[in-house]
């Protein structure tokens, strides 16, 4: 199975700056780029993480990352880099639009008491 890379060249050439170093201590951080890709693969197909196909790393990794990323700033600096870029090269069209997007949540994550209760 082939995973259909959605990160562009000019697009990683805008965001590579922007990424975050490699730690002065421990290991060295996986490929920025190839988990990237993992967590635009994860939420543009709405899959569970441990779906995350293996040619784009360990499901682990990526969602570390995610969070490490929201945490850190990271992805604020890249929205606000890369839109700033978009906008001055007259690339964005300021328009309202409303998404109705759904990922369904697995049947057993609905909510309900655990032990079997009634109350």
């Amino acid at each position: 199975m082939s995973v259909r890379l959605v990160i562009t060249d000019a697009m990683w050439g805008r965001i590579e700056p922007l990424m975050p170093a490699d730690p002065v201590r421990g290991r060295r951080w996986a490929d920025h780029r190839r988990t990237l890709e993992a967590i635009a693969w994860k939420y543009r197909t709405c899959s569970p993480w441990r779906d995350l196909p293996h040619e784009l790393g360990a499901f682990q990794t990526a969602h570390k990352r995610l969070i490490r990323w929201a945490a850190d700033g990271t992805w604020q600096r890249i929205f606000a880099a890369v839109l700033a870029q978009a906008d001055a090269a007259d690339e964005v069209e300021w328009a309202v639009s409303v998404d109705s997007t759904v990922c369904r949540a697995h049947q057993h994550a609905a909510g309900a008491r655990k032990g079997g209760g009634l109350g």
